[in-house]
């Protein structure tokens, strides 16, 4: 049994957690940023590492774009420090980071230092909610909005430096989510996914809803409704 080849990577067998993943994003991200990955060849690795289920199949998406002698490692063998100019506190459990917040025939706010989960589900019918993420500490460097408004609205506002992707729908309703314009790659991105039905999802950067706000003397502004 001497001859037997030896593993190339003692961990490829390990079930891959989000914390894995969200590393491997990250990864993608900056090589697209870069130049080194195209649009086509980024959402296609992208699609690839969500759908991975162990360290081994999430290893050769970014093959080709780790630093030589410093290949892609398990979160919990080599954590990369943050340089994020917006706090990230990673939870002790990834599958609990999940919120939800409900107003119907009625509303409510976040605001200040709250946590913003990996994934947050909101549903707004005949009511409104806002979510003022400026000051808050995000529980990823990617977080997933799911936005449901009907016959009601959902405000998010998100820090300058974030990126933000708008992949919702508005039938019979507007749904818009926008960051900053300069966001910053090492800072979280927010994806801001769902419906607007006779209703509306909007999204601005924290600088925009701010000076808003102080031309307005403390008015509530109320996105795409």
């Amino acid at each position: 049994m001497e001859n037997l080849p030896e593993r190339s990577n003692p961990h490829a067998h390990l079930r891959a957690s989000d914390t894995d993943r969200d590393q491997v994003v990250e990864v993608l991200r900056d090589a697209l940023m870069a130049g080194r990955l195209t649009q086509d060849e980024h959402a296609e690795r992208l699609e690839q590492t969500l759908q991975a289920r162990t360290l081994g199949e999430l290893e050769p998406i970014t093959q080709d774009l780790a630093v030589p002698g410093q290949p892609f490692q398990p979160v919990a063998a080599a954590a990369a420090p943050s340089n994020s100019p917006v706090p990230i506190e990673e939870p002790a459990n990834p599958a609990d980071s999940f919120d939800r917040v409900v107003g119907i025939f009625g509303g409510g706010e976040r605001q200040g230092r709250w946590r913003v989960r990996r994934r947050t589900n909101a549903l707004c019918i005949f009511g409104g909610y806002d979510l003022d993420m400026t000051d808050a500490v995000f529980e990823g460097r990617e977080v997933t909005i799911w936005a449901f408004a009907i016959f009601g609205g959902i405000d998010i506002t998100v820090p300058d430096a974030c990126e933000v992707r708008n992949e919702g729908v508005g039938i019979f309703g507007g749904f818009g989510a926008r960051g900053g314009t300069t966001p910053d790659p090492n800072a979280p991105v927010v994806i801001v996914k769902g419906l607007a039905l006779f209703g509306g999802v909007g999204g601005q950067s924290s600088s925009k809803r701010h000076k808003k706000r102080f031309k307005n003397q403390g008015g509530h502004g109320h996105l795409g409704h």
